[in-house]
């Protein structure tokens, strides 16, 4: 067994995706679409965090990489009739090799002007996507009628759950490595770091590269899923607020994190629907985020954490540093 992983990390995964094999018999397939959806967002919820959570580079501009993915493999497919099974690697190659061309220059600076050059990307994305060669994008309308690849819930469910599982343990295994500590410190003092005689560029590099390869994933399969893609839908500012607040009310840097809070995401806008079908909901949402973001920052994540440590009657530790607090 690796480093930092034992039986009982495995067990636990096992359990998890054991129990979501099983819910196709269990809930109806109106609830299951829900699911499809929550576990495409939990695979962009973690790409996004694998870059800006562990690093605090906070990135505005993740709709662009899953854009790049989505367009490359939706053009391939249906406009030159490639076969799926080469459109989606050329989608997620194409997305780490664009990401990289655009977002390098950017990874020299931090703060928020990393966060506004990266929002810049994704407006230009969207602008360009309807100005140039409208006969292969779709320009504002986009295209639709993209092959899709599973048809009906049940089978839908299962792929978007394989990948979601397959991305999670891979990205959760890979931060339990030196690699993983090392963006992590990234994060809280990149100038110790590079004290340390790091590379902190190279570091920077991998974990976009990274990112960037889930993102690519992600969209492309997304794509293929839905059988269709507009840029209005797919650069739109809620999307890219959803992302980026799955990942921080569920617990940034933790991976299961954003995979919790997708799942909280997606079923509170979901069953907010018959009460608020318009935009309001957002902003229910946004509230209901905001008070659980102050009641515990760490997210959802550390509200399991901490539930499960008082049901074994563990002592927080701030009781074992104080016992009379």
């Amino acid at each position: 067994m690796a480093a930092g992983i034992s039986w009982r990390h495995v067990l636990l995964w096992a359990l998890f995706v054991g129990g979501m094999c099983l819910l196709p018999y269990l809930v109806p397939s109106g609830t299951l679409r829900t699911f499809i959806f929550a576990n495409y967002l939990a695979i962009f919820a973690m790409s996004w965090d694998f870059l800006s959570g562990r690093t605090g580079y906070i990135s505005f501009g993740h709709p662009f990489l899953i854009g790049i993915g989505a367009y490359t493999t939706a053009i391939l497919s249906y406009r030159f009739h490639v076969p799926v099974s080469i459109s989606i690697p050329a989608a997620v190659v194409t997305t780490m090799l664009a990401g990289t061309l655009f977002f390098l220059p950017a990874l020299r600076i931090r703060g928020s002007y990393f966060a506004l050059v990266t929002l810049a990307f994704m407006e230009l994305m969207y602008q360009l996507v309807q100005v140039i060669r409208p006969d292969l994008t779709g320009g504002t309308r986009g295209i639709s009628g993209v092959k899709t690849l599973m048809s009906g819930a049940t089978n839908n469910f299962y792929l978007s759950l394989g990948l979601m599982a397959v991305i999670a343990i891979f990205l959760w295994s890979l931060n339990r490595t030196r690699v993983g500590t090392a963006l992590s410190a990234i994060g809280m003092n990149e100038e110790s770091v590079r004290g340390s005689g790091l590379n902190t560029t190279k570091l920077k590099l991998f974990a976009f590269m990274v990112s960037a390869f889930v993102a690519g994933v992600g969209g492309a399969f997304y794509v293929h899923y839905l059988g269709s893609i507009a840029p209005r839908a797919l650069f739109d500012i809620n999307f890219l607020f959803t992302i980026i607040v799955a990942s921080l009310i569920g617990g940034a840097s933790t991976i299961i994190g954003p995979m919790a809070g997708a799942f909280f995401l997606t079923f509170l806008l979901e069953y907010l629907r018959p009460y608020l079908p318009g935009t309001e909901r957002y902003f229910i949402y946004g509230t209901v985020a905001l008070v659980l973001f102050m009641y515990q920052p760490k997210g959802l994540y550390q509200i399991i954490v901490d539930a499960a440590e008082r049901v074994r009657g563990k002592p927080k530790p701030e009781a074992v540093r104080d016992p009379a607090a």
